[in-house]
């Protein structure tokens, strides 16, 4: 197991090495770890074409709205790999059907639009005048998008550690780490910050049914660095907060409105109406790019709702009767007033919201 080094709490800058790679591009093909297979196995997803990024997208091999937009962003390399058209407009007319239909793996997770708008941006403006050129600039873009999600997260992740004691027992949702981003992770970032500022942490991570993030991922992701880590199950946390034995909640999102109200894994909203009644602050750790300027708020926001199945068996065994109905929305939306702060790139962010993010706003 390779662990982070743990350096002193006046460290500014961090260099972090994961002991896995959740990303591997090859210039011609995407490996990604294959989430659905943790914690068992260690197996990647090979995807040589835009096509097989979608399918990694809504399958689940790849999760947690940074690390959509991500694949998304090499997926339309691929995409362009493949475009047989020679002549510049029939290229581009190509590449925006594809990013379209990609745009819908995912509805909920705004990265997944913001970074299709940028490969966009770069590959159907106006001037081109070869196709091999517009090429080499989406490999460019999307080379770009991944490498300013890592910086993102290590400057979330300085700015989330100074919320928290020094001695802090933090409870934390699904999974927001290396996994579902470029590196480092949202929330998970922000816990990483404190281990490596050697701040005294334990970490209590809900097993976030019915997929199990928490379980076979947020566990997995800090067991292998050497944090902490607690396994709970979801309907344990309000035993534990009215116990005493919670000092906040950090969790990640997948996308948050204007007004500051915030969609991320189903059942996030229950925990902030329990931190709430329990005095205990609830923080939110995303990147600018999570933020939809466009929605108003969170009555705004799709949900996407997943197979039934899901919900009804657990590693394809079944765990209802034969033929019980089930309901398997994704996310949830957690109001903006039980919200005690918004970790970015661009510092901690408090009421009010609208405001205060609309400053963030590029």
């Amino acid at each position: 197991m390779k662990s982070l080094k743990r350096t002193g709490p006046r460290t500014k800058t961090v260099k972090y090495d994961p002991p896995y790679q959740t990303f591997s591009w090859k210039g011609d093909r995407l490996d990604l770890l294959d989430q659905r297979l943790l914690p068992n196995q260690e197996r990647y997803f090979e995807c040589r074409t835009g096509a097989d990024v979608v399918e990694a997208i809504r399958q689940m091999v790849i999760r947690g709205a940074p690390a959509i937009g991500i694949a998304a962003a090499y997926g339309c390399v691929l995409e362009a790999l493949r475009i047989e058209q020679d002549e510049v407009g029939a290229f581009q007319r190509a590449l925006e059907r594809f990013s379209r239909q990609m745009e819908e793996a995912r509805p909920t997770a705004v990265n997944l639009r913001w970074a299709l708008e940028r490969m966009r941006a770069v590959g159907l403006r106006s001037g081109w005048k070869r196709v091999p050129d517009i090429r080499k600039a989406l490999a460019r873009e999307a080379r770009r998008i991944h490498a300013e999600d890592l910086e993102a997260n290590w400057r979330m992740g300085q700015a989330g550690s100074r919320l928290v004691p020094r001695r802090s027992k933090i409870l934390t949702y699904c999974n927001a780490g290396t996994l579902a981003t470029g590196g480092y992770g949202t929330a998970a970032g922000v816990i990483r910050a404190c281990w490596r500022r050697a701040q005294t942490v334990e970490v209590f991570a809900c097993e976030t049914r019915p997929f199990l993030q928490g379980a076979r991922l947020t566990a997995w992701e800090l067991m292998r660095e050497g944090i902490p880590v607690t396994l709970i199950t979801d309907n344990m946390a309000g035993y534990l907060m009215g116990a005493g034995r919670i000092d906040c909640v950090i969790v990640g999102a997948d996308r948050i409105a204007a007004n500051g109200d915030v969609a991320n894994k189903i059942g996030t909203y229950g925990l902030s109406v329990l931190a709430r009644k329990h005095k205990i602050p609830f923080y939110v750790a995303a990147p600018v790019s999570t933020i939809d300027f466009a929605c108003p708020s969170g009555r705004e926001i799709p949900i996407e709702i997943r197979d039934a199945g899901e919900v009804t068996h657990m590693a394809g065994v079944a765990i209802a009767p034969q033929g019980c109905r089930a309901l398997n929305p994704a996310f949830d939306v957690t109001p903006h007033g039980l919200i005690s702060a918004i970790v970015t790139e661009g510092g901690v962010i408090r009421p009010p919201y609208r405001t205060r993010l609309r400053k963030l706003k590029k």
